[in-house]
């Protein structure tokens, strides 16, 4: 593995460090954004982007019904006509931006 960045940071008596410019540029990350410490099982420590994070349970769920998907895809069949046009009857006349921020708390 080639070594593209290498650099340097000094521990505080806090327990804080800077992360030097380099590594922020390598990772795009700017002012407020986050990183991840990942520690594989040798001990060794990346420094990873922060993604979005995701909740445990949905994800186990979603790699369940992937792989049903794989072991079973004659389970996996069109939505009834019935359905879709239900569904399409509620949603008339509605706008729905997948990316709009939600605002104030939400409860599931």
């Amino acid at each position: 593995m080639a070594i593209l960045v290498r650099e340097r940071s000094r521990i505080t008596a806090k327990g804080q460090t800077t992360v030097p410019k380099a590594v922020r540029q390598a990772l795009g990350v700017g002012y407020g954004g986050e990183i991840d410490y990942v520690v594989d099982e040798t001990g060794r420590v990346s420094l990873v982007r922060a993604e979005e994070e995701t909740d445990p349970v949905i994800d186990g769920f979603l790699t369940f019904l992937a792989q049903d998907m794989t072991r079973n895809p004659s389970h996996i069949a069109a939505f009834p006509t019935e359905l879709a046009e239900r569904m399409a009857a509620l949603m008339a006349g509605m706008t729905v931006d997948l990316d709009e921020e939600i605002d104030g708390p939400v409860t599931l």
